[in-house]
């Protein structure tokens, strides 16, 4: 992330740390990243009596573990029933298990954790944490009303009026590089608010009614570009999201074939995704679907795999032919010994089931070469490219084309 596209999402931080040589490096960092309003407090207790004279918190918190008084973990649980939410990221250098335990926590809680990094603190280790930062409906300097009102009918214009649109995000071979296939993730455009993120409109759209005019949506336009994909000579998958509570749709079936006949694209190369504890929360007449979606050819994907609570007992019971690795097993797996054997044991049961295995979240070349030496096989990851609008996906192909060498393993060739 560019130091000065940070400045423009970031525009205040907080540092919170003992030691004031380590709170001054940690400043120096974020002023070297663009960040030039930076409070700092030597412990909790201080950092709750600044954070209660400003009128707004920061875009961040950078908050040490080990404090006298006031630790970072009882700060953190003070500033979630407080209500304050700001991005946070942890930093000790006690073991990574011990971060790996706290970041649960924050998320846990409901707060948003960008980053459990291990001292000392470096560029690269920021960078790596903030390159996943994605402002939330909370952060005040995004808007001046920090939550504007939307309502069903705004929700319905956008969905008949083209504004949600699916952004794709490349799926590639992890042992060759190349491109398999895309996710198409929505993303609603408002002409006057811009970019307005999933996490606000899907959970409004499944309240009032929307959430199958949605999938249907995101449906037609993922299956039209394929399509075109597929005349070019570009024959790719697409995988869509499906909320469960379309698969209680009496007329989900006859709409998404009127959809792969309009648009001439076999029902193989295309992915539905399901997520493991939508399914557990919906299981009659959903599994009834699954089982007619699979009889017609769909792919069936079970997603953000190992964050439910029947993983197992789903593969069981439900025709999936991928499993999709939740990036909470993927990112940083390479230096995280509890992550590697859970992430080696979904691997190797889902190989002997016969399945897919697909890793998200991939962010370094060092989780890249862990999944090769896995045997995982497809993946997906800013490392190889963020959700981009179709156009810009021939010009990602080119560049990635360029890159194919790097991303191949050492013994194949691969760069030293």
């Amino acid at each position: 992330m560019a130091s000065e596209n940070l400045s423009e999402l970031i525009e205040s931080a907080l540092v919170v740390d003992d030691s004031a040589l380590q709170r001054q490096h940690t400043v120096g960092l974020l002023r070297e990243l663009g960040i030039d309003m930076i409070y700092e407090a030597g412990d909790g207790n201080e950092a709750l009596e600044l954070l209660a004279l400003l009128k707004l918190p920061p875009g961040l918190a950078v908050i040490d573990l080990e404090m006298p008084g006031m630790d970072g973990i009882e700060l953190i649980q003070h500033l979630q029933q407080d209500g304050v939410d700001m991005p946070l990221i942890v930093a000790s250098s006690r073991e990574a298990s011990l971060l790996l335990s706290v970041e649960t926590m924050i998320q846990a809680l409901g707060m948003r954790v960008i980053g459990a990094l291990q001292k000392p603190l470096n560029q690269d280790k920021l960078q790596s944490a903030l390159r996943t930062f994605k402002p939330a409906r909370g952060d005040a300097h995004q808007n001046a009303d920090p939550a504007p009102s939307m309502c069903e009918a705004d929700l319905y214009s956008a969905i008949t009026g083209g504004q949600i649109v699916p952004y794709y995000q490349p799926k590639v071979d992890v042992q060759t590089g190349i491109l398999k296939g895309v996710e198409a993730l929505a993303r609603w455009i408002h002409p006057e608010r811009g970019m307005i993120a999933p996490d606000r409109f899907i959970p409004m759209a499944e309240q009032c009614g929307l959430i199958h005019d949605l999938t249907i949506s995101m449906m037609d336009h993922a299956m039209a570009q394929a399509a075109i994909w597929h005349s070019r000579g570009l024959a790719i998958k697409v995988a869509v999201n499906l909320s469960p509570l379309s698969l209680e749709q009496p007329d989900f079936m006859q709409r998404i074939m009127e959809l792969v006949g309009r648009h001439a694209l076999p029902a193989d190369q295309v992915v539905l995704e399901i997520t493991e504890s939508s399914v557990v929360a919906h299981k009659g007449s959903s599994l009834g679907m699954l089982a007619r979606l699979r009889l017609k050819g769909f792919g069936l994907s079970i997603d953000d795999y190992g964050t439910g609570f029947s993983s197992m007992q789903q593969l069981a019971r439900i025709p999936f032919t991928e499993l999709k690795i939740d990036r909470s097993f993927v990112h940083g797996a390479h230096e995280r010994k509890n992550l590697r054997v859970i992430l080696q044991s979904a691997l190797d049961m889902a190989n002997r089931l016969e399945l897919v295995t697909v890793a998200e979240g991939i962010e370094t070349m060092e989780d890249w070469r862990l999944l090769q030496d896995s045997g995982c096989n497809i993946g997906q990851g800013y490392l190889i490219a963020k959700p981009m609008p179709a156009n810009e996906l021939p010009v990602w192909l080119k560049g990635h084309h360029r890159r194919l060498p790097e991303l191949r393993p050492l013994s194949s060739g691969g760069a030293a």
